[in-house]
C-alpha cells in the first residue's frame, strides 16, 4: 500500500491563509500532520527607517481584524522610548482611555470568533453539510442569537470609534498617551444610549452568551472535553497581584499542573526568557521558554492559558463565573481545547463589565492626554489581544528612526500547540479509516478554529526565507534573478535598484490613510 498525503487547502473562518497537510503511511495510520502558514508579511521589515512615532499606526495594517492590538502594543512599547515608563505612569485620561480602547476590542473581537466562527460547528456539529455550517445557517436556525452577536459586535466597534478615532486602523494612541478623550456625549452614548446599545445591554447579552454555552457543554460534555486535550504550559500577562489584566501586568507561565515556571517578570525582558525556533516547512516561528528548551518550553496563550495563569478576575460577574468554571477542573490548569470557548465568553463578559466601568470613570473625558520624560533608546510593548499574549519590541537611533522591530503575535505563541491539536485530532480521526471524508478535515479545522489564528499578524522572516526576486523588462524579457537568503544574497544592481524603488512605494503605501479601505 503506498503511502498518501491529504491537503487541506485553504483552512477556513480563520484571519489569513494557511493550510494543512497530513501524511498516511502504508498501514494507513497518521506519520505526520502539519499546519503551514503559507502567507509571508514583512512588517518587521517594513519599520525600519520610519519614524518611531508612526509605529503605532503603520502596525494595524498587519490585521483588519486586531488592529487595536498592534496599535497599543507599538504605542507602550514608544511610552518607553518618549520616557514615559511602561503603560503605567500616563496620565489618568490616557490611561483610562486606552483601556476603553482595549476592551472595546477584546469585546467585538471575542463575539466575532465564538458567533460567526466557531458557533456553527457547535450548534450543527463538525460533521454537518458545509452549506450550514456558516454564519447565515446560524442565523437561520437562532435568529436571536444571531441578531445579538451582530449588535454586540457593532457596540464594541463603537467603542473603538469613539476612542481611536476610526473603527479600523485608528490614531487615537500615540507615544506617551492619546491624541484625544472621549466628549461627554461619547461616554453618556455608549454609557446609557439607545436600546440595545449600551453598556448594560452588552454586559446582559453576554451572560446569555455564557449561558448558552454551559447549556451546549452540558449537552455535549463528553465531546467538549475529549477533542484535542493535552497537557501544555501556559503564558501570559496578569496584573501584579495575580489578577487578569488584558492591558498591562507581569508575564507568568505556568505548566500543565499549575506550577508557576515563569514568575512575574518584567515584560521589558521578556527577551531573556523567550525564545524563537524556525523551522523549514512554515513561515511561522515557534516559541518557547529558554529555561526549558524547545522541546519542553513550549506554551499557550489566549482565553484558556490566561484563565490559567490569572487568580481572579476584578469584575464581580465574570469572576463569579471564573470559580464555577475553575471548578469543573477542581482548580487545576485546563487543558482542554474547546474549553478555550467558554475561557473565552468568560472574558468576553469580563470586557463588557469593564467597558461599563470605564465609562464611569471621570478621567475617560479627561484632559492631560500625553506624558514624556527622558529619551530611551529602546522599548517593549506587551498587550494581551483576543488571541493572547502580543510582544513588540523596537530600536530607535538618535534621528528618530526605527532600526529593529521584533513582533511576537498571539498565534505565532500558539504555533506548537495547533500544530498538536491538528494531530492529535487527524490521529483520533483518521488512522485506519477507510474514508477521509470532509467532516473529518473539518475536525482539524475545529482544532485549530479554537485558537482564532489570525495568520497573516503570524508570519516573519528569518535565516534563510525561499523568495526569488526577478526584474523583467516591458517586452518580457528576464534582466535579473536571484534567491533570496542563498549564497547568492548579493542582488545584480538593476534588481538592487528595482527593489529600493518597490520598498520606498510600500513605505508610502502603508501609511496612507488609502492603503487599507474602512470598512
Amino acid at each position: 500500500m503506498a503511502t498518501r498525503k491529504i491537503t487541506i487547502e485553504p483552512v477556513t473562518r480563520v484571519e489569513g491563509h494557511g493550510k494543512v497537510t497530513i501524511h498516511l503511511d502504508e498501514a494507513g495510520r497518521v506519520a505526520q500532520s502539519r499546519l503551514h502558514i503559507v502567507e509571508f508579511r514583512g512588517f518587521e521589515r517594513f519599520v525600519q527607517g520610519r519614524p518611531y512615532w508612526e509605529a503605532p499606526v503603520l502596525v494595524q495594517r498587519l490585521c483588519g481584524i486586531c488592529p487595536v492590538s498592534h496599535h497599543l502594543a507599538a504605542a507602550k512599547a514608544m511610552d518607553v522610548v518618549v520616557g514615559a515608563g511602561t503603560g503605567q505612569e500616563l496620565t489618568p485620561a490616557a490611561e483610562a482611555v486606552r483601556r476603553l480602547m482595549h476592551y472595546g476590542q477584546i469585546f467585538q473581537s471575542h463575539v466575532l470568533h465564538f458567533f460567526h466562527l466557531a458557533s456553527p460547528d457547535l450548534i450543527f456539529g463538525y460533521d454537518s453539510p458545509p452549506a450550514n455550517r456558516n454564519i447565515i445557517g446560524v442565523a437561520m436556525a437562532n435568529r436571536e442569537l444571531a441578531t445579538q452577536a451582530v449588535m454586540m459586535r457593532k457596540y464594541g466597534q463603537e467603542v473603538i470609534l469613539a476612542t481611536a478615532g476610526k473603527k479600523i486602523h485608528g490614531t487615537g494612541a500615540v507615544p506617551g498617551g492619546v491624541n484625544k478623550s472621549l466628549s461627554p456625549a461619547e461616554r453618556d452614548t455608549l454609557l446609557n444610549g439607545p436600546h440595545p446599545l449600551n453598556a448594560g445591554q452588552m454586559v446582559a447579552w453576554a451572560q446569555g452568551a455564557l449561558a448558552f454555552f454551559k447549556d451546549y457543554y452540558q449537552k455535549h460534555r463528553a465531546f467538549i472535553d475529549g477533542f484535542s486535550a493535552f497537557p501544555s504550559n501556559h503564558l501570559s500577562l496578569v496584573r501584579r497581584d495575580g489578577a487578569l489584566d488584558l492591558y498591562h501586568g507581569v508575564l507568568r507561565a505556568v505548566d500543565a499542573e499549575g506550577k508557576r515556571i515563569l514568575d512575574d517578570v518584567d515584560y521589558q525582558e521578556y527577551h531573556r526568557h523567550i525564545g524563537e525556533e524556525v523551522r523549514s516547512w512554515t513561515y511561522m516561528k515557534f516559541p518557547y521558554l529558554l529555561r526549558l528548551g524547545p522541546e519542553t518550553g513550549w506554551y499557550r496563550v489566549g482565553p484558556l492559558a490566561r484563565l490559567n495563569t490569572a487568580a481572579f478576575i476584578p469584575t464581580p460577574l465574570a469572576q463569579a463565573e471564573f470559580e464555577a468554571y475553575k471548578k469543573n477542573t477542581n482548580g487545576r490548569p485546563n487543558n482542554m481545547c474547546l474549553h478555550t470557548h467558554w475561557a473565552r465568553l468568560i472574558e468576553t463578559l469580563h470586557a463588557a463589565e469593564m467597558i461599563r466601568e470605564l465609562l464611569q470613570e471621570p478621567a475617560v473625558t479627561g484632559d492631560g492626554l500625553v506624558t514624556q520624560g527622558r529619551r530611551q533608546p529602546e522599548g517593549v510593548g506587551v498587550i494581551e489581544a483576543p488571541r493572547g499574549t502580543l510582544i513588540h519590541h523596537y530600536r530607535v537611533n538618535a534621528d528618530d528612526q526605527i532600526t529593529m522591530a521584533n513582533l511576537i503575535v498571539s498565534t505565532t505563541h500558539n504555533n506548537e500547540p495547533m500544530n498538536r491539536a491538528v494531530n492529535g485530532v487527524a490521529k483520533a480521526l483518521m488512522t485506519g479509516a477507510k474514508e477521509i471524508t470532509e467532516d473529518m478535515m473539518n475536525a482539524v479545522e475545529v482544532a485549530i478554529r479554537a485558537y482564532d489564528p489570525c495568520l497573516s499578524c503570524a508570519t516573519h522572516a528569518y535565516g534563510q526565507m525561499p523568495l526569488e526576486l526577478a526584474l523583467h523588462d516591458a517586452a518580457g524579457r528576464l534582466l535579473a534573478k536571484n534567491h533570496k537568503g542563498t549564497e547568492k544574497d548579493q542582488l545584480h544592481e538593476p534588481l538592487k535598484k528595482s527593489q529600493s524603488r518597490w520598498q520606498h512605494f510600500w513605505s508610502a503605501a502603508i501609511t496612507s490613510p488609502f492603503f487599507m479601505p474602512e470598512f
